[in-house]
C-alpha cells in the first residue's frame, strides 16, 4: 500500500496542529456531550443505487465523492465506496487517538501507521450482510510491550474501535413528503 501524501502549502502547513490533549479529560455527566456532527447526503445517481453511481456530499461542501460499486461486487469500479470510506474513518481516528496518548506519555510515533481493513461478507447468522474489520497499527521503534499498551489503550479511547467491539447509538427516521408540480 503506497499512500499518496496530499499536496499542502507552507502556509496552510502552518497552521496545521493536533488538538488539545484536553480531549483526553474525563467527561462525566448524565448524558452524551456532542463535540462535533455532521451530516453527509447520499443520493442514488444515475443507476439510481447509491453504491453503483452515487454521490457523498457533506454538509459543509468539503466532501463530493463519488460511490462506485466495486468490480468485485458486481459493478465497475471506478469510485470510492462505503467500505472504503469506513476504513479511512476509522484509521483516522485510531490514529488521531493514538497519537493523543502518545504525546501525553511523551513517546513519539511520528512513523506510526494504521491499516484498516473492512471485508463486507455474507452473514452466517441470518443470511444476509455484515462487516468486518481488521486493524494493523505499525509502531517503528517501540518496544513491542510499550507498543501493545499503546494500542490496548487506544481501543479504549478511539470512538470507532468502540463503535466495531460495542456498536453504537443508532436512530433511523423516515420522511415522506410530495414534491409540489409546477404549474
Amino acid at each position: 500500500m503506497r499512500p499518496g501524501k496530499p499536496k499542502v502549502t507552507a502556509q496552510a502547513k502552518a497552521q496545521l496542529k493536533p488538538p488539545s490533549l484536553s480531549l483526553l479529560d474525563k467527561y462525566r455527566g448524565p448524558e452524551i456531550a456532542p463535540l462535533y456532527s455532521t451530516t453527509v447526503r447520499v443520493t442514488g445517481g444515475e443507476a439510481g443505487h447509491a453504491r453503483a453511481s452515487g454521490i457523498a456530499v457533506s454538509d459543509d461542501g468539503n466532501l463530493q465523492v463519488p460511490l462506485r460499486l466495486p468490480v468485485e461486487l458486481g459493478g465497475q469500479g471506478g469510485g470510492t465506496n462505503p467500505e472504503q470510506l469506513f476504513a479511512a474513518a476509522y484509521g483516522a481516528c485510531f490514529h488521531g487517538a493514538m497519537s493523543l496518548l502518545a504525546a501525553k506519555a511523551r513517546v513519539d510515533i511520528a512513523s506510526a501507521t494504521v491499516d484498516v481493513r473492512i471485508t463486507f461478507a455474507r452473514d452466517p447468522v441470518d443470511g444476509l450482510f455484515l462487516l468486518t474489520a481488521n486493524v494493523h497499527v505499525r509502531l517503528p521503534g517501540l518496544a513491542q510491550a510499550s507498543a501493545e499498551e499503546l494500542v490496548r489503550n487506544t481501543e479504549r479511547l478511539c470512538p470507532y474501535a468502540k463503535l466495531a467491539r460495542d456498536g453504537m447509538i443508532n436512530t433511523t427516521t423516515v420522511s415522506v413528503f410530495t414534491q409540489e408540480t409546477p404549474s
